[in-house]
């Protein structure tokens, strides 16, 4: 499973109809709906769209015939084993009617090159972990945390006693990568959760 790694566009123009296509990586569904309401032109005769992020996904024909638009951009997305991405496709009528294959065609034919086009990196399963340090710790860690493929810190708390680091690991390094941690700082560091 693969993202892409920043936003494309694409136009295409196809029997007077004019398509642009954008698409963009997209972490959940709020971000997806704020990408795809900025990119739809009001001006425009249809602003199709489709999205997914893991098992949630949607899609919009805006007012093309039923399945014609929405869908084959989400086929665009699934067809090129991607995740986290959204595409708006913009139509601007030319005069001459596309009939529900041509429709369909188009849609997803605009999506899928806008989608090659862009550089994609290979999606890294994470787990959730909570890390407490003492406060000598931090850096050390934070900074070995930085130079791990596949992680991101997500949130750091200091109290009296010292930090709590919640990150993402790579799942399938996460136990070796915790002994690492923990070996790193001579044992001083604990597995904990958010909530404790």
């Amino acid at each position: 499973m693969q993202t892409i790694t920043a936003v494309a566009r694409h136009a295409i123009e196809i029997k007077k109809s004019r398509f642009l296509v954008a698409a963009a990586p997209v972490s959940d569904e709020a971000v997806a709906r704020a990408f795809i309401a900025s990119e739809s032109d009001a001006s425009a005769n249809h602003n199709c769209w489709a999205y997914r992020i893991g098992q949630i996904y949607r899609f919009s024909d805006d007012g093309e015939p039923s399945g014609t638009a929405g869908k084959p951009i989400l086929q665009a997305i699934d067809g090129q084993d991607l995740d986290g991405v959204a595409v708006v496709v913009t139509r601007f009528f030319g005069g001459v009617l596309l009939g529900s294959g041509g429709l369909m065609r188009a849609y997803g034919g605009s999506a899928a090159e806008c989608l090659r086009t862009v550089e994609k990196i290979r999606l890294t399963p994470q787990v959730e972990t909570g890390l407490r340090l003492v406060f000598s710790d931090h850096g050390l860690i934070k900074s070995r945390l930085e130079r791990i493929e596949g992680a991101t810190v997500l949130s750091e708390e200091f109290g009296a006693e010292g930090v709590f680091v919640r990150c993402l690991l790579p799942a399938d390094q996460a136990d070796a990568l915790i002994r690492m941690l923990v070996d790193l700082t001579s044992g001083r560091l604990s597995l904990d959760k958010a909530d404790d």
